[in-house]
């Protein structure tokens, strides 16, 4: 079985090794979405990775609600992009972008007091982040389906607008309790339209935003990203095994070059998992690149690649505490430990300082 140090062919990119470095939103660019300076140590310093997935990235001010979060809409924020991925090339790595629509999730003071869209007329538990503090969730308006051909537009710009940037491939965020799965799970998704009540109906929004994308940039520089073992932001799903192995058998068909799985641990380490993971039924629905994230470490991770259960591993936290994760891990060096605290502060303290193994 391959060790997380081979190679290994996703797509059109041949990746050193099969480390990647989790999406990981940390909130650096302006208050108009534009990438920083500072974002470009931050990734460069990671560019050891097999591959970097970009922090969740806004395609349209409708889809972002998460203060300094980047986008991808502007030709301004396609000019911050270009200086990182420059940056992150001439290290050596690879990038891809984190296509990102939130739905519900976003507050109308993102929106001009406007209601943020989702598949039904539902509201997020808890409060959000807002640039003026955290705030309750308001109740969606349900995504027109007159409305869905311009959705679909909007992710093709932003594809493209990724490669005017320079990405080498783009993942869809299709997890976590945003738009694309609140259209997924039947917890959020009252539709009786051709988008909800059956699982067939429910994946299509999934299905055809991928395809757009796909027929936009190319199969082999598509990815997707799910998370199917239980509840994320107040989205669950009463059969995840049904739909996401419906789900995955669709992208697979689709052609898409991987598929990343957010599952937490079912003991609760980290994050919120009501049940075991998805990703033995994914498997067997799901014929090219499956890459697993969240929570593992090196011994867990080669362990599931020793196992078949996936290709490669996705790493979120090690990866934001430790900039050069393979080299600790290829030693057997001890890890830095992140700092929650600066995880969403905009300044350099907990993103560009943590030191390497060299440097400690």
């Amino acid at each position: 079985m391959p060790s997380l140090f081979d190679s290994i062919q996703i797509g059109e990119q041949q990746l050193p090794n099969r480390m990647l470095m989790a999406p990981l939103t940390r909130g650096r660019a302006t208050r108009n979405h534009v990438p920083t300076d500072l974002m470009i140590e931050y990734y460069t310093q990671r560019a050891s990775a097999g591959l970097i997935i970009t922090e969740a990235t806004g395609i349209t001010q409708e889809g972002l609600g998460w203060p300094y979060a980047p986008g991808i809409w502007s030709d301004e924020q396609v000019e911050g992009w270009k200086k990182i991925t420059a940056a992150v090339h001439e290290a050596g790595g690879r990038i891809d972008l984190q296509l990102w629509h939130m739905g519900r999730i976003v507050h109308p003071s993102f929106l001009g007091g406007a209601q943020p869209v989702s598949s039904s007329a539902t509201t997020a538990p808890g409060h959000t982040h807002t640039y003026d503090g955290k705030q309750p969730y308001v109740e969606a308006r349900p995504l027109g389906i007159h409305e869905i051909p311009r959705l679909l537009d909007d992710y093709e710009h932003a594809a493209k607008n990724a490669m005017r940037a320079g990405f080498d491939g783009v993942q869809i965020h299709a997890a976590n309790g945003y738009l694309i799965d609140q259209f997924l799970r039947d917890n959020s998704n009252f539709r009786d339209d051709a988008y909800g009540g059956s699982v067939e109906n429910r994946i299509r929004l999934l299905t055809e935003v991928t395809q757009r994308v796909v027929d936009t940039i190319g199969a082999e520089r598509t990815g997707v990203r799910l998370s199917p073992n239980g509840d994320s932001q107040g989205v669950n799903d009463s059969d995840p095994e049904t739909l996401f192995s419906a789900a995955a058998a669709a992208l697979d068909r689709i052609g898409i070059a991987y598929l990343e799985l957010r599952e937490p641990p079912f003991d609760g380490t980290f994050g919120k998992a009501d049940r075991p993971p998805v990703h033995p039924v994914i498997r067997k629905a799901f014929s090219r690149t499956l890459v697993l994230n969240s929570d593992y470490t090196h011994e867990k991770a080669q362990a599931a690649l020793d196992a078949g259960e996936a290709d490669a591993i996705a790493f979120g936290r090690p990866f934001l505490a430790n900039p050069d994760l393979p080299h600790r891990f290829a030693k057997g060096l001890p890890l830095n430990k992140d700092v929650m605290e600066t995880w969403y502060s905009q300044g350099p303290e907990g993103y560009v300082d943590y030191p390497t193994a060299e440097e400690k």
